[in-house]
């Protein structure tokens, strides 16, 4: 299903700020919002590719800076 290069997908992100793609045309996963306009499954991956440059989550990431605070 996310491999078909013929269909419109969204860009997907949670609450962790982890991104994905979803099928346009199905129902959103709960927990995930889109935030761009469907697109080709290559532009949401190149989207992705340039916005998500630190796949820790973001629960990690303010764990770690607090620690790095203290």
């Amino acid at each position: 299903m996310f491999d078909d290069e013929t269909i419109d997908y969204f860009v997907v992100v949670n609450d962790e700020e982890q991104y994905s793609i979803w099928p346009a045309r199905r129902d959103l996963p709960t927990g995930w919002r889109a935030i761009e306009p469907a697109r080709s499954r290559e532009e949401c991956l190149n989207h992705i590719e340039q916005v998500w440059t630190d796949m820790r989550p973001k629960s990690v990431r303010e764990a770690m800076e607090r620690q790095s605070v203290q």
